[in-house]
């Protein structure tokens, strides 16, 4: 069987929707349309997939309207992680989708994520607003991440980036998390959580870049701001959706005593593994020398080879 990650059984388990997340239709006309995905839903299937994505529940609610068809139906122009919320925009025809892909950085206006992150133990002072810029890589696990000075992949090479910016800014300071307002130069993947990651600020309820908070069960990234030029009438729009409310107070409270997250514990699954005796969470396998079975089962930074303690 597949390894499953811890977070994605438990929201097996008690998210309400899970499997079944329904999107939002913000807009639609005969080449666009713009929707509010939600937490949870992959944006577009990855090769070989028939599993339910916003693409796929786009399409069957426009066929249900009767204005889709093998021609009529949704093109994806860009993608959203599969745990981040918010605006996205799809083509609706091919023409509009080479049309789109080709002027995306001409036509789209401002694009804006907002994010609630860790302050982690040494972190990297950040002045309220600037620039990373950081090269991303990827892990063997589709993974991105920021490589520190010597890190090698599997083979024993330099790990092969590609460039990317993050323009960021602080919109509120908590004692112990901070909510950040985000723009992309590029679009690369993982790219807002791995650049903040790597200064010491983990996104709460990010497993993959190490979180210890996870207060709402979900990654905190949501893409709230998709502003354009229409690519076929000219006519300027803006589409906007907050971030959930529960967010600001979370940060301005703090979480002085948080809960582990539940992928930072053994937990008995069929589908897994057996609970590791002698250990308290997934952190811990990092201090002992791992088997290749304990490293099948996690992912690169969990295993502390490129985030050390």
């Amino acid at each position: 069987m597949a390894y499953v990650k811890a977070s994605t059984e438990y929201k097996r388990k008690h998210k309400p929707d899970y499997g079944r997340e329904k999107i939002e239709l913000l807009y639609h006309d005969q080449w666009i349309a713009v929707i509010n995905k939600p937490s949870g839903l992959l944006s577009v299937p990855y090769p070989g997939s028939k599993v339910r994505t916003a693409q796929s529940v786009l399409e069957e609610l426009l066929r249900k309207q009767g204005i889709a068809n093998s021609k009529h139906k949704p093109y994806v122009v860009h993608r959203l992680d599969r745990d981040t919320s918010g605006v996205m925009m799809f083509a609706l025809t091919e023409q509009a989708q080479e049309k789109i892909m080709n002027s995306w950085h001409q036509m789209v206006t401002e694009r804006l994520y907002h994010a609630v992150a860790e302050i982690s133990r040494g972190a990297e002072p950040l002045p309220e607003s600037g620039l990373i810029d950081d090269p991303l890589a990827q892990n063997a696990h589709n993974v991105g991440f920021v490589p520190k000075k010597g890190d090698k992949d599997h083979s024993g090479h330099d790990f092969k980036t590609v460039a990317a910016r993050t323009h960021y800014k602080m919109i509120l300071q908590g004692p112990t998390h901070i909510l950040f307002e985000l723009s992309l130069d590029t679009g690369k993947k993982n790219q807002i959580r791995a650049h903040l990651a790597a200064h010491g600020y983990p996104l709460a309820g990010d497993e993959e870049h190490r979180a210890h908070t996870d207060p709402f069960h979900r990654l905190c990234l949501h893409a709230r701001t998709l502003e354009f030029d229409h690519p076929f009438t000219g006519e300027h729009l803006k589409f906007e959706v907050p971030e959930p409310a529960e967010w600001n107070s979370y940060v301005e409270k703090g979480d002085e005593h948080p809960k582990k997250p539940v992928w930072d514990k053994s937990f008995d699954s069929k589908q897994n593994h057996k609970t590791h005796k002698n250990t308290s969470d997934y952190e811990n396998l990092g201090e002992r020398r791992l088997s290749r079975k304990d490293k099948a089962h996690m992912d690169f930074i969990k295993t502390g080879k490129y985030f050390k303690k």
